[in-house]
């Protein structure tokens, strides 16, 4: 391997590194702010969500696989449910609709 490579990866730990330091020396024995905190608390959400959903309408020739996907889990997580009746609704409305219509 060259110089090159050491000094790459040298490079991205450092800036992996710095804004992981940053708030940790920083923000450290401070409290934020309820709605910061509410936000930051969305961030992991909000990031999965835009991950996947895209993915969600390319998972089937059918495109209608996938919106009957998205809106059944929709559905079921806004009625209250946890996320493993949310995973286990969709798999099983899904299941049918692949039988039904598959």
């Amino acid at each position: 391997m060259g110089a090159w490579i050491w000094w790459m990866i040298f490079g991205m730990a450092i800036v992996t590194y710095i804004p992981r330091a940053i708030p940790l020396t920083f923000l450290e024995g401070r409290e934020l702010p309820e709605v910061v905190q509410n936000v930051l608390r969305n961030i992991p959400y909000a990031v999965l969500g835009a991950l996947i959903f895209p993915a969600v309408f390319f998972i089937q020739e059918n495109i209608w696989f996938g919106v009957i996907g998205v809106a059944s889990a929709f559905a079921i997580a806004i009625a209250g449910a946890n996320v493993i009746f949310v995973i286990l609704g969709t798999i099983a409305i899904l299941s049918i609709y692949g039988l039904w219509f598959g």
